[in-house]
């Protein structure tokens, strides 16, 4: 069976071709298959390689870009429980594996099989509208509850297993994994959660309420959020979107089905972290 590989390319990077043009030629002379997703295998101008947006039969899909393009990535991966593995162009980057400049070890690695796998944590929302109408999708970072005006806030009242917390005149609200606790929940005031603890993280955003701290949940714990004044748009991870008006309630628990990251560093998280926001680890007396 011929092994293959499926690529995702930010196409509007400057050099995320470049990048993807060394990875394909590499992987084709050791025999290895690769597709590209979007139409983009035109960009990487190489006759061997295929266009597809489908992972099945894949043992792994390529990203080439930032945590937006992993994203997409990884929506096209997990329907066939396809491990992710990510070379950096963006900024931040908390979800990459490599760096443009190990590309050579990055081929290596997956010519002969020495990744390892890492499940995260996943999320599965469900909203339901005043007329019973549901909407359902899933976040690998987060599910996002926002106003839709932006000159009015919103009254959100937020229940955790079935038991009122508090009712919050808001911007919004986040249901986070740890995964996404490095995200947008960071910027909204939520703390950093290690990725292998297991936790949802519960984030008010900009709330005109005396109790507004980030509540941080047991995995098993179910997320009710009833709009009682909105409307709201409901996202998950800015890739699937849907609103919901006043009267509308949506529900986030643990999702069934993680995803699943490839692996070639065994760097703990504490050293990402401090690389990855340039974490002032030296004080001024050091010497």
């Amino acid at each position: 069976m011929t092994r293959k590989v499926l690529f995702v390319i930010h196409a509007a990077h400057p050099t995320a071709f470049d990048i993807a043009r060394a990875a394909a030629s590499g992987l084709l002379a050791k025999g290895i298959a690769v597709s590209v997703s979007d139409g983009d295998e035109s960009g990487v101008g190489i006759a061997e390689v295929t266009a597809s947006n489908d992972a099945a039969g894949c043992e792994l899909v390529m990203v080439f870009g930032g945590d937006g393009t992993i994203l997409r990535g990884i929506e096209i991966a997990r329907d066939h429980d396809v491990p992710v593995f990510s070379v950096n162009l963006g900024h931040v980057g908390f979800l990459a594996e490599a760096e443009p400049e190990d590309i050579e070890r990055v081929i290596s690695v997956v010519v002969n099989n020495e990744w390892s796998v890492e499940e995260r944590l996943t999320l599965a929302i469900t909203a339901t509208d005043a007329d019973g109408r549901t909407w359902e999708s899933w976040a690998l970072n987060e599910i996002a509850i926002e106003k839709f005006n932006r000159e009015h806030m919103v009254n959100l009242l937020v229940s955790i297993d079935e038991r009122p917390v508090s009712q919050w005149a808001c911007d919004g609200v986040l249901v986070a994994t740890p995964t996404g606790s490095t995200a947008y929940a960071f910027s909204a005031g939520g703390p950093v959660v290690w990725p292998e603890v297991e936790a949802m993280l519960v984030v008010p955003v900009s709330a005109h309420a005396l109790f507004s701290k980030p509540l941080v949940v047991s995995p098993a714990s179910i997320v009710d959020v009833e709009i009682t004044s909105g409307p709201v748009v409901v996202s998950a991870d800015s890739q699937r979107n849907t609103d919901l008006a006043t009267g509308g309630k949506l529900r986030v628990v643990r999702n069934t089905k993680p995803v699943k990251l490839a692996r070639i560093h065994l760097t703990p998280f504490t050293e990402r972290l401090v690389a990855k926001f340039e974490l002032p680890v030296h004080g001024w007396r050091a010497k």
